[in-house]
């Protein structure tokens, strides 16, 4: 009887797969990123309700600005390349509860203590998924990828910014708030991330991958050199306006609002990324000027609106600048990296993560310092200012005198 009613085997329907289709994958890695440095940027609008109720100085601010860096340049330098060993979603799931982690950490924080050990966790796990986010990204689709890792890490730091300061502005618990949404939003991702099919074979060699890697190959040092100021100039404005940028918007604009202080990271990273974007297919020497070109006009106008306490010009000296920010590092990137042969490019990909990520903390550091010891927010901003334009001015100048090596036998 049981024999009769049972179906035929070869009538049977297959178990349907719970793995998500990699298209989905990808949009999730994508939106993964965004989430990520969206966390990272956060922060910022809340620095001025933090400095109010815990009564530290711009020094701090700094500080905890600085050791987020920090800790995302130790975690690319070392489990960066994990992922290509042991699979993408092992350490995508340990990165994301990592992050849902540490924005209850950031929820509960009542001092600075608190709020350093949530930027170094912050940091730590931002830099451990960049790598496995990047590369799978790739794996599933190498034309998107390519153009989502450029434009992603923009558009979070943009939405994180500006986001978190309209919570802030017109939402209860300030404090809270934005942290425990995207708590919700990464415990979401976690679970998709459970869901997606691996996209690369594990591979013998996470112990060694551990280790350091600083290789610079004889043809890529001249053009990293001439590259070198313009990295140093894109990543410490940005530091600026991660750290203080709130401070000086506020000041020029005379407002105490929550979201001018977001709105200025925003406005950097945006521009940034949309110039990227409009110039995907670009030369790197065209973007290396125009992103240089872009760091010095778009400074000097906000220089021109600190002095004139203009608001509206200080947007627009901002947009002129995160255009140059996301040109001037992509160009670097694209100059440097094809010179290098495959085995040689993580060496060289971990020297311009150590130039750009120092320069995006350690000047940031001694502009807070500044601040508190020398003559104050607008001062500091104007002498950071003239600093950040003679290294894109010397970065032209070495663009212009230097004539683009080449290897013939690598394709870019």
């Amino acid at each position: 009887m049981t024999s009769l009613l049972a179906a035929p085997p070869a009538t049977r329907t297959p178990p349907r797969s719970r793995r998500l289709p990699p298209a989905v994958g990808f949009w999730l890695l994508a939106s993964i990123v965004v989430a990520f440095l969206a966390g990272s940027s956060a922060p910022t609008p809340l620095y001025a309700i933090y400095q109010a109720e815990w009564g530290f100085s711009p020094i701090t601010v700094t500080l905890v600005f600085g050791v987020y860096a920090l800790a995302v340049l130790v975690a690319l330098l070392t489990v960066g390349s994990l992922s290509d060993h042991v699979g993408r979603r092992p350490v995508l799931i340990a990165a994301i509860a990592v992050q849902a982690a540490t924005m209850l950490v950031f929820a509960a924080a009542d001092g600075v203590p608190e709020l350093m050990v949530a930027r170094v966790l912050q940091g730590l796990s931002t830099g451990a998924a960049a790598g496995a986010i990047g590369a799978g990204m790739l794996d599933l689709n190498q034309a998107k990828g390519a153009i989502t890792n450029a434009v992603g890490p923009m558009l979070g730091t943009a939405t994180g910014a500006l986001g978190s300061g309209l919570l802030v502005q017109y939402l209860p618990a300030p404090a809270h708030l934005v942290y425990l949404v995207l708590f919700g939003i990464f415990v979401v991702q976690g679970v998709g991330v459970l869901l997606m099919r691996e996209s690369s074979s594990p591979r013998p060699g996470a112990l060694a991958s551990l280790r350091l890697q600083f290789a610079l190959p004889t043809i890529a040092r001249r053009p990293l050199l001439l590259a070198a100021p313009a990295l140093v100039a894109a990543w410490s404005l940005a530091g600026f306006y991660g750290s203080l940028g709130p401070s000086v918007v506020r000041l020029v604009a005379g407002s105490n609002s929550f979201v001018l202080g977001g709105l200025a990271l925003f406005t950097l990273a945006a521009s940034g990324g949309v110039l990227v974007l409009l110039l995907r297919t670009a030369a790197p020497r065209t973007l290396m000027f125009v992103g240089t070109a872009g760091l010095f006009v778009g400074v000097g106008i906000t220089l021109l609106a600190i002095t004139g306490t203009s608001e509206a010009l200080f947007f627009v000296g901002t947009v002129v600048a995160g255009a140059g920010f996301g040109a001037g590092f992509q160009g670097a990137i694209r100059t440097v990296i094809p010179l290098a042969t495959p085995h040689e490019r993580a060496g060289v990909l971990s020297v311009i993560y150590v130039v750009s990520y120092l320069a995006m903390g350690l000047p940031a550091v001694i502009a807070g310092f500044l601040v508190v010891h020398a003559g104050g927010v607008l001062t500091t901003a104007r002498e950071y200012g003239i600093a950040v334009m003679a290294l894109a001015a010397l970065a032209l100048l070495g663009l212009t005198l230097a004539r683009p090596t080449r290897r013939p036998r690598l394709a870019a």
